[in-house]
């Protein structure tokens, strides 16, 4: 978040370098107790820890593993690639789930209310979106990337209606889905974990990833997901 505001500060020149202090230096000044803020407040400096990368293989595989990805999709080379996952609440059967889906490229991200965590819900959404894309559905989703959770066990057969190629990664390998991880960190900061969705509106859901992809990102060169997807989108249509 202070390299997309600060990025975005010196990219429209209402700041100069000189006037922005470094991030280490605003983590400093929390420490010492001169911000009216807490660590607590602050996610990205709790969790810089990285996680373990260890590549367990005893669970079953769902399809093509993400070890047959071409290197233009691990590369973000080519527009149309995404990541695929599922935001949970309440540890029950009686909440609603958020489905999430991020475009590697533009990082622009799709954030779907699903009413179970089950692989005919994830299907069913899936549906939607391919119906409102229409003929462009798998030029704009050329593959999705998922793990091996069983509400994910369907997305074979999805495949073979079609042209979409799907991949999966290995099991109990979320880190390798590393796009969709912090974009689902960013939407927890709005409904922690334990949270029911269902008592979040479809309007706070929409303002979630509004958020999400207006926001000016450093590896972007401080454009937006959404103006880099649109560009996209519109060379697409204009195909037609």
């Amino acid at each position: 978040m202070y390299f997309a505001y600060t990025g975005e500060a010196l990219h429209s020149s209402r700041f100069s370098p000189s006037q922005i202090i470094s991030i280490k230096t605003l983590y400093n000044y929390v420490d010492l107790g001169l911000l009216p803020i807490k660590n607590i407040d602050l996610p990205a400096k709790l969790h810089r820890n990285k996680k373990s990368t260890r590549v367990r293989n005893d669970k079953k595989k769902l399809g093509t593993s993400i070890s047959d990805r071409p290197n233009s999709i691990e590369n973000r080379e080519e527009f149309g690639h995404w990541e695929i996952y599922c935001i949970l609440g309440e540890k029950s059967n009686k909440d609603k789930v958020l489905l999430t889906l991020v475009e590697r490229k533009t990082r622009y991200a799709i954030i779907f209310e699903i009413p179970s965590h089950s692989a005919i819900s994830v299907t069913k959404a899936l549906d939607k979106i391919k119906e409102f894309f229409g003929s462009k559905f798998s030029e704009v989703f050329k593959s999705i990337t998922a793990d091996n959770g069983s509400e994910f066990a369907d997305l074979s057969e999805f495949e073979l209606k079609t042209k979409t190629k799907l991949y999966f990664t290995h099991p109990y390998s979320s880190f390798e889905k590393g796009t969709n991880e912090r974009h689902n960190g960013l939407i927890r900061r709005f409904i922690p974990k334990g949270k029911r969705i269902s008592d979040y509106s479809l309007e706070t859901i929409s303002f979630i990833e509004n958020w999400m992809n207006t926001l000016p990102r450093k590896l972007l060169n401080y454009k937006t997901p959404e103006e880099l997807f649109e560009i996209h989108l519109d060379e697409i249509y204009s195909l037609y």
